[in-house]
């Protein structure tokens, strides 16, 4: 039953896979991919890592792809534009592919030659808690690189916050501490007027 479960999430992420590449609308493609995320989760509960597959669920559909769909609805690609250069780049694409179905077939040919392969794990146990491990593992031995991971993303961040609100010819900037500075006087003027009498 487990490997029935493999092979068709296995296939059905291969399916959305081709369906990112041959759509021929942007937000189509968009949605084949989020439903190659969300199979490939389903590969990752499968083999027991059930941690990651609920963050790919949650960070990449849940925002990562949510977001690119919205940029792509928004950018309105003109499509024609794209598909110009899918012939002048089709025989690459022709070349990886072979490379990458040729590396799989050798690897199907090398098993069946008998060559020891990496042995299966075993299962957990049913009370095992694959966050806890992967949480204690990462904050003991890991915890260095996964600080400086978080250092990369935090620069990564401000870089593109610094990129974004650089000054540009035409556009309209406000001073926040001059909006703190303002006084009444500054915004609003008192004019006497002499009442009229109605007749």
């Amino acid at each position: 039953m487990e490997l029935v479960i493999f092979y068709t999430f296995a296939a059905l992420v291969v399916g959305a896979a081709l369906g990112v590449i041959t759509a021929r609308n942007p937000v189509h493609s968009v949605l084949f991919l989020v439903m190659a995320f969300v199979f490939s989760a389903g590969l990752w509960i499968l083999m027991e890592a059930e941690f990651l597959g609920i963050a790919l669920i949650l960070v990449y559909v849940g925002a990562v792809m949510v977001l690119f769909l919205f940029v792509v609805m928004m950018l309105d690609i003109n499509v024609a534009t794209i598909r110009s250069g899918f012939a002048r780049n089709a025989p690459l694409g022709v070349a990886v592919a072979a490379a990458l179905i040729g590396m799989l077939a050798y690897v199907f040919w090398v098993r069946d030659l008998g060559i020891e392969m990496m042995e299966r794990p075993e299962r957990a146990a049913a009370d095992y808690d694959n966050t806890g491990a992967l949480g204690q593992l990462m904050y003991t031995e890991y915890v260095y690189p996964f600080e400086i991971a978080g250092i990369i993303l935090l620069v990564g961040i401000v870089a593109a916050i610094a990129l974004t609100m650089r000054r540009r010819e035409g556009t309209k900037h406000q001073d926040p501490a001059k909006q703190v500075r303002v006084r009444r006087e500054d915004r609003v003027r008192l004019v006497n007027m002499p009442a009229e009498k109605k007749d």
